[in-house]
């Protein structure tokens, strides 16, 4: 582990990371109080009264708190944690940052193609290997094989004149200490793709997806089919297919913790669609350890050794790409630019790219070796920009564990933090944009809200939240963060809660003047009137 020193930090987080003063709370505005009335109208409506709230607003030219709802008392964040993290790696890394991924070999590569020695492909935490097409648009869209990049990688080794190998064919992710699943996850999290395991390997975001069709006939089994190439991964199929019409037909699936094999179930009508399951990975460097080699050995490589994982701790793993003798490094991928994959993670909520950029900006930045370490680096962060240690408890990057809390209040600081940085802007078309794209394309569509709302939503169990910018029909900005927890029905229905929020907030709120020039929040000393309905 790499100490990190105060003076590192200073360097890293940059002087212009404190957080200016902020200003007195104003008198309640007429607009305010309209707002106001709505807010607790949804807050009352369809069992909302009987879940957790809480909210604040903030004009962003000034910092003014123009409401607030329980804005200092703890929710679950779900995936408003990504705010955090994004935040955090634009500002210790910058948005052009870029990760190298290399394949290299300490051996001796012949005139005759003959390596002697082992293919090591060097994994630096680009969760990006994969056939997703830059920049993002709408919602992702992907072009290609999903073993798009890794079939890349193996074109250039192929064309650095590699015929033969006499050795292995290594995965190493020892860039950081394996920490494949954070505290705060479940079991089931870890059989979806979004709760793939995290790695410095991350190839097709390190999951599969098993393509479920029916059988020919009624009592046939499912038919089933991977993509990619699976490896060591196998499916028991024992679903079946059910005639048309059948009531409660409905598939299951289900991995035990550290097993290779998923069991698939249930049932399926005989005229249903193919269905798209995505898998994660569970061992990731392992699979593109065996995936490398089978590519390679299509592409007319022999190969004489096997396919293995190296992870930290294991022996030659303090060999690093740049420490290599010229032509040691036999194919090489720059990831897009850290601006371009914040922009993919928070319009789409992609756990496993927020987990690797929290790892990545603490090892670059800190050097930090665990996830302890990236936990402190990122808890310091938060510090250098004038946030109380006690507001925010995190111990993951994406927001999938159950343990995290979050006051509202500090939600919005480091939104208001981000917009006042030199990448503000492109920080705020990050987030998704209310009824148009992302994780809000089917929300607020043809209300006032729509097109006006960017930000960054969270559903996790019983907890919702929604949190980011807004300009209201009267052209003022404004910084929100809401939350709702302990609501016991759909998702759906929570949400929609914030949603008329958001509508109300657009509709309602704008002065007739503002105060310019004043600086950013600091916090008040209390809470602003309105308690918990």
């Amino acid at each position: 582990m790499v100490p990190v020193l105060p003076a590192i930090l200073a360097m890293a987080f940059g002087a212009a990371a404190q957080a200016p003063a902020m200003q007195p709370q104003a008198a309640e505005r007429p607009d305010v109080a309209r707002f106001r009335h709505r807010v607790e109208a949804a807050l009352t409506s369809n069992g909302a009264d009987r879940a957790y709230w809480g909210a604040v607003v903030l004009d962003a030219a000034t910092g003014e708190t123009l409401y607030s709802l329980n804005a200092d008392h703890y929710f679950k964040p779900a995936s408003n944690v990504k705010l955090f993290t994004t935040t955090m790696a634009l500002a210790t890394l910058g948005p052009d940052f870029r990760v190298r991924t290399t394949i290299e070999t300490s051996g001796l590569l012949d005139r005759a193609g003959l390596l002697r020695g082992d293919l090591v492909l060097v994994g630096r935490g680009d969760p990006n290997l994969s056939n997703r097409i830059f920049p993002f648009a709408k919602q992702g869209e992907r072009s290609g094989p999903a073993d798009k990049a890794l079939a890349e990688l193996a074109d250039q080794v192929v064309a650095h004149g590699v015929k033969a190998i006499r050795g292995d064919v290594v995965a190493d992710d020892s860039y950081f200490m394996l920490a494949r699943f954070p505290s705060g996850w479940t079991v089931d999290d870890t059989v979806w793709s979004y709760g793939a395991a995290v790695s410095a390997i991350a190839v097709n975001e390190n999951s599969l997806s098993l393509e479920v069709r029916p059988g020919a006939a009624a009592g046939a089994p499912v038919r089933v089919a991977w993509d990619p190439w699976p490896g060591p991964y196998s499916v028991r199929n024992e679903a079946h297919t059910v005639a048309k019409g059948t009531a409660d037909a409905q598939l299951s699936l289900a991995r035990d913790p550290e097993s290779r094999v998923f069991v698939l179930g249930g049932t399926m009508e005989i005229d249903a669609p193919a269905r798209l399951l995505p898998l994660a990975v569970p061992e990731p460097a392992e699979l593109t350890a065996a995936q490398l080699k089978r590519l390679l050995e299509a592409r007319g490589v022999s190969i004489s050794g096997r396919s293995r994982a190296r992870h930290a701790g294991d022996a030659g793993t303090e060999s690093k790409a740049e420490s290599l003798p010229a032509g040691k490094v036999l194919a090489e991928r720059e990831s897009p630019t850290l601006i371009e994959d914040a922009r993919l993670t928070n319009k789409l909520s992609q756990n496993l790219h927020a987990e690797l950029m929290l790892r990545v900006a603490a090892k670059e930045k800190g050097g930090a070796e665990t996830m302890d370490d990236a936990l402190k680096f990122a808890e310091k962060f938060r510090e250098s920009i004038g946030l109380p240690a006690d507001d925010v408890f995190l111990d993951d990057g994406s927001g999938l564990s159950r343990n995290g809390l979050v006051t509202p209040r500090s939600v919005a600081e480091v939104l208001q933090y981000a917009s006042r940085q030199p990448w503000g802007e492109a920080f705020a078309a990050t987030l998704p944009v209310a009824g148009e794209d992302g994780t809000l394309e089917n929300r607020m569509k043809g209300t006032a809200a729509a097109g006006r709302v960017r930000a960054k939503t969270g559903t996790i169990g019983n907890a919702v939240g929604l949190s980011g910018y807004a300009t209201t029909s009267k052209g003022q900005r404004l910084i929100f963060s809401l939350f709702g927890n302990n609501n016991p029905g759909a998702a759906r229905d929570a949400s929609s809660v914030l949603d008329a929020i958001c509508v109300a907030m657009v509709e309602e709120l704008g002065a007739e003047t503002t105060s310019p020039g004043a600086e950013s929040p600091s916090r008040p000393a209390q809470e602003s009137p309105g308690s918990q309905p």
